[in-house]
């Protein structure tokens, strides 16, 4: 489309994707080479490593991140509870095991930020081992964040496995619907297998799990 209008919306389109995280992705990626030409003499190796970033453009080809952000939005509430349930957990871990450690083993625990990495570690089930207690009540401590841990992660584990599991399944009741109404007349014609075939793509649904589905369906009102 010509004149004004198509310019505008043209100029809108390019400053929306400009803003947005593929275009900040771009911007970080050629940020270091314009830096370099215009200040020669800037150390800007560190910066470089931003030319990584473009690893994220794989997003445009495979949806995953998208959908585990969405699986993740859907039960938000459910998210941030548990993650409240981590950061409470987090921080009492942290204080109690300085406070138990701090005399008798000063250079692990020098602080309560600096314990706090130990705390992570132990409630991630990760445990590298690089710092333990020493004391009795220390040990305790120790035992009771793992513990703890392990049921809050896989508590939040859960809730997006959930999610992300719901959230496929919508899909499938979506494209599932999309199917029905196409079989109306009794036939896929071309446009409406390109419909479908858009909607499957959008979706990151498998051409096998597409065509099961399709499959379903014409078997059920083949049945009526």
């Amino acid at each position: 489309m010509s004149g004004p209008y198509g310019f505008a919306g043209a100029f809108k389109a390019r400053v929306k994707y400009m803003l947005s995280f593929s275009g900040l992705v771009e911007l970080l990626s050629i940020l270091p080479f314009y830096l370099r030409a215009f200040f020669p003499y800037l150390d800007l190796r560190i910066l470089r490593a931003l030319r990584l970033l473009r690893i994220l453009k794989l997003s445009h080809y495979n949806s995953a991140m998208e959908d585990l952000f969405e699986a993740i939005h859907e039960e938000k509430r459910s998210f941030y509870a548990a993650s409240y349930l981590f950061a409470i957990l987090f921080i009492l871990s942290s204080t109690l095991m300085y406070f138990a450690e701090h005399e008798t083993h000063p250079t692990g625990f020098q602080s309560i930020p600096d314990t706090m990495y130990w705390a992570l570690i132990t409630l991630t089930t990760v445990g590298y081992g690089d710092i333990t207690p020493i004391t009795v009540a220390g040990k305790l401590i120790a035992v009771g964040s793992a513990i703890l841990g392990v049921i809050v992660v896989a508590l939040i584990t859960g809730i997006v496995a959930s999610a992300f599991n719901a959230q496929m399944e919508r899909r499938n009741i979506i494209f599932e619907d999309q199917v029905r109404k196409a079989l109306l007349d009794g036939i896929l014609d071309h446009s409406e297998k390109a419909d479908l075939e858009r909607l499957r793509k959008q979706f990151g649904m498998t051409k096998r799990r597409a065509d099961a589905l399709i499959h379903q369906v014409q078997s059920t009102r083949a049945k009526q």
